[in-house]
């Protein structure tokens, strides 16, 4: 108690305060490697407080890596990533992830909608059973990139892009603050591209953070706000229009590249 009467704060309350002024995302001086091979070597980044975040970098960069770091999905060899100011076991709750649809095992028996719904674990409880109720919540999150008439339809009977929309309605049904995305716009078709793009500028209208690691170099400045550029250390970090110039992506690639207009698309990430 404090001198004049009054209580003072408990630990875990200046905790959870420390948490909510800290950054989304507070990368110090992270090094991951992989069989004693450098994945990536210090590096340190901190993220803006909402908007869209492109990770744009060469083959091998190190981009998926980082993501997984920031999950604690890989180890790392020193260094950390930290999650509103704490490590990633303590916000689990405020992080949505959707991995690379190649690393999906599509032949799961589920339906779009049974997917979707597995977003909403955390608040149902993992050993309760999904009523009525959370599975038409589930089928709202599914009309929302235009898929609710194939919320029956096993996933791996849908298209690549009906497939990626189902996992970003399964990131939305989570309802966090934080949203880490492998590649999501690799491979997809226009509509997707299109429905995708909305749904993020959606989630930075209502002051989320969209992390999203991405490998079209002429779209960058049509979808994000910011870009973190990286080959294995970080070459630049900050808004689209002061630091996604020519001089730094022939830096990060290590050549000079074509006009922006003109950029082909960099293979995907390991």
């Amino acid at each position: 108690m404090a001198a004049d009467g009054v209580l003072a704060p408990s630990r875990s309350d200046v905790q959870s305060a420390d948490a909510m002024r800290s950054p989304p995302v507070a990368v110090h001086n992270l090094s991951v490697a992989y069989g004693g091979v450098p994945a990536l070597i210090d590096v340190t980044w901190t993220s803006p407080p909402s908007g869209l975040v492109a990770i744009v970098g060469p083959n091998g960069a190190g981009k998926s890596t980082l993501l997984k770091a920031m999950l604690g999905l890989v180890p790392a060899a020193s260094g950390e990533a930290l999650i509103h100011g704490e490590k990633i076991e303590r916000q689990y709750g405020r992080v949505a992830y959707v991995p690379q649809r190649s690393s999906v095992d599509w032949d799961f028996p589920a339906t779009a909608l049974d997917v979707v719904a597995m977003g909403l674990y955390r608040r149902i409880g993992w050993l309760r059973p999904v009523r009525r109720a959370d599975r038409e919540r589930a089928r709202g999150y599914l009309e929302t990139v235009g898929l609710s008439d194939l919320a029956d339809r096993q996933i791996g009977a849908l298209s690549g892009g009906q497939q990626q929309r189902v996992f970003i309605a399964r990131a939305l049904a989570q309802e966090s603050s934080l949203y880490l995305l492998d590649e999501p716009f690799a491979g997809v078709d226009a509509t997707t591209e299109r429905i995708m793009t909305n749904v993020f500028r959606k989630l930075r209208a209502d002051g989320a953070l969209v992390i999203c690691v991405h490998h079209d170099l002429g779209s960058v400045p049509e979808i994000f706000d910011h870009v973190l550029l990286l080959n294995r250390h970080v070459i630049a970090a900050g808004p689209v229009v002061t630091d996604f110039t020519p001089a730094l992506i022939a830096k990060t690639y290590g050549v000079p590249l074509e006009p922006l207009g003109q950029a082909k698309a960099a293979p995907d990430d390991v």
